[in-house]
């Protein structure tokens, strides 16, 4: 018991205080359920019998939506419908914050209306969580397990599917320890997705806590990005390159305007659906900016992707910290091998200036009065053309790939600079006007090509599901 109040208080302070999916739905059925009352007023103030509704209901009457009623007398309305308001997927979607790729069934629709009181009372928070727990969310059983994708560290992820929708699901279980309870990781990564709404970030559909457990349940995505360069044998064609950087700078863009910061970005954090959808995953490291502190932790950004200016112990970092692995993961994009693959820090600080050049005053104001950068004591290299070494970029990629490379950290270009990149200029213009939730594959413009080191779909599906990455767990 103690265990949950710990837990409860938590995440009700890491969380902010959004609507959640029932209270949604919950309030949605109370207006409703108002309308109808009130219809039903002016039917007995026309004199007509209330008892005499339930026979005159027909199943082909043509509903009502909320904003037909808008503007309209009490007369219009029931002149036009003397039949009860059944709800339709429209309206649901109209009027509900649900996760953009959740379809609810006719069946979910059916008991929403056969559960709707003629005459409802107001609805507690309590009966509220409690009317959607009837038809299934926030329960283990509405989700069944059908693959273990992997186990790490505290936490398994089980591929799985919805008895509500029928939709594959991503089952990320956390086990909570008797002392401690949810990882604050965890805590952290369920704050910030239930308000990142986006068409490149991984959608949250559900949260189900147990005594022994805490489930997210994730859309599934058949592959990370790093699959999929398995899976083209690292030869991708550099118009998919292209397209998937797009949808990285884009799904960031939206973070970042939102003064949150990933901490974590690598190709195993990067989803990719059958479609090409490219989407960010994994906010166990993330951190709202907006948090009133002034310095983080150094030990975030796996190495490969962690700036020169956190391996050098810095705490106080913005935005550009998620720039310089946007970076790392485009060479290794155009390339197919990792930019920096070193296994420590002063490994990978040397891998980074030995091609971009050991830093100056000039490259880097300040440098020299960096303590950990003295005490190393680098050799002085020269920086190497990066044409040299990624010759398949074009000259536009190389201009970009510099300007997220750079050694300060606030000269570094910023995603939402970075989508309007001429690098992103034979997209066309329509991918700018895009709404947030609206995918680019949208435009009949947009589409991957065959990438020529493809394996076929043979050695897709020995792949699929197997090799998770443990940074999901």
């Amino acid at each position: 018991m103690n265990k949950m109040k710990n837990f409860k208080r938590r995440f009700s302070l890491s969380v902010p205080r959004t609507e959640t999916i029932e209270e949604s739905l919950t309030e949605f059925t109370e207006q409703f359920n108002q309308l109808n009352n009130q219809r039903n007023e002016d039917l007995a103030q026309g004199h007509l019998q209330l008892e005499h509704l339930g026979r005159d209901f027909r199943a082909d009457t043509a509903p009502i939506s909320p904003s037909e009623v808008e503007g309209q007398s009490p007369m219009a309305v029931r002149y036009r419908n003397n039949n009860q308001r059944r709800f339709s997927m429209e309206d649901v979607s109209k009027r509900l914050s649900l996760p953009m790729d959740i379809r609810l069934p006719p069946e979910f629709l059916q008991k929403l209306q056969m559960e709707s009181p003629e005459f409802p009372k107001p609805l507690s928070r309590m009966s509220r969580r409690a009317s959607l727990s009837d038809i299934g969310f926030g329960k283990l059983e509405t989700y069944v397990k059908l693959d273990k994708l992997g186990e790490g560290t505290y936490a398994t992820v089980f591929k799985g599917r919805s008895k509500l929708t029928e939709n594959l699901v991503a089952l990320k279980e956390i086990r909570l320890e008797h002392e401690e309870g949810a990882p604050c990781t965890a805590i952290r990564e369920v704050s910030l997705l239930k308000n990142l709404k986006h068409a490149n970030i991984v959608t949250l559909h559900d949260i189900i806590h147990t005594e022994r457990s805490l489930t997210l349940v994730f859309e599934y995505l058949d592959n990370d990005l790093k699959q999929y360069l398995d899976n083209c044998g690292n030869l991708m064609n550099v118009h998919n390159v292209k397209i998937f950087m797009f949808q990285l700078l884009r799904g960031l863009a939206y973070c970042h305007g939102r003064k949150i910061l990933h901490r974590d970005l690598k190709p195993q954090n990067l989803l990719i659906n059958e479609r090409g959808e490219l989407k960010l995953a994994d906010f166990g490291l993330a951190r709202a900016k907006s948090v009133p502190t002034k310095t983080y932790s150094n030990e975030v950004v796996t190495l490969w992707y962690r700036p020169p200016d956190v391996l050098l112990g810095s705490t106080e970092y913005s935005t550009p910290i998620d720039m310089w692995g946007v970076g790392c993961i485009h060479y290794e994009m155009v390339t197919g091998r990792p930019m920096f693959p070193g296994s420590t820090v002063k490994e990978e600080l040397h891998l980074i200036f030995r091609l971009l050049g050991t830093p100056t005053e000039d490259t880097w104001p300040g440098i020299t009065s960096n303590e950990e950068f003295k005490a190393y004591n680098f050799t002085q290299y020269r920086a190497q053309p990066l044409i040299n070494h990624a010759p398949r970029l074009e000259s536009e990629g190389i201009d970009l790939l510099m300007n997220l490379l750079l050694y300060e950290a606030k000269s570094r270009i910023s995603a939402e600079a970075a989508l309007r990149h001429p690098y992103f200029k034979s997209l066309g213009e329509r991918v700018h006007l895009l709404p947030d939730n609206v995918s680019i594959f949208s435009l009949k413009e947009i589409q991957l090509q065959k990438d020529p080191g493809y394996r076929g779909s043979a050695f897709q599906q020995s792949a699929r599901g197997k090799n998770r990455r443990q940074s999901i767990f």
